[in-house]
């Protein structure tokens, strides 16, 4: 399983990768593992400000449906239109080309609740 160093964590699974105001996001190696193999993922919310904790999309696999998450307040800037026509890169490369959406984020003290690699690898190892 891999936990890049670099990335803050959400217990919901999320990964979050933060450049000044703006912050990358996507679901976990072990979130994507968990799910299989992922064919849809659907964010509706671009352009929209989502509340910490709030659903910003949902993704699909074979087995089941899963929602996303909000790990942090913020405006909805950007999705990643790969997604569109090759899901499956969730799965592949959930670190890199299988990121999810981008936005940009005002309240810096959300920061704290989010989890480095130690604590979610703790957290998925129980």
């Amino acid at each position: 399983m891999n936990i890049p160093s670099e990335l803050k964590y959400t217990k919901d699974h999320e990964w979050i990768q933060i450049e000044g105001t703006i912050a990358t996001i996507g679901i976990t190696d072990f979130a994507q593992g968990e799910l299989g193999d992922i064919v849809y993922v659907d964010v509706d919310t671009l352009d929209d400000t989502v509340a910490e904790g709030e659903v910003f999309g949902s993704v699909e696999a074979v087995k089941t449906v899963s929602d996303l998450f909000m790990p942090l307040t913020g405006e909805v800037i950007e999705f990643n239109d790969a997604l569109e026509d090759d899901p499956e890169l969730v799965n592949s490369d959930p670190y890199n080309k299988g990121w999810m959406i981008k936005i940009e984020f005002t309240d810096n003290s959300q920061l704290e609740d989010l989890l480095d690699a130690a604590a979610y690898e703790s957290l998925v190892k129980g």
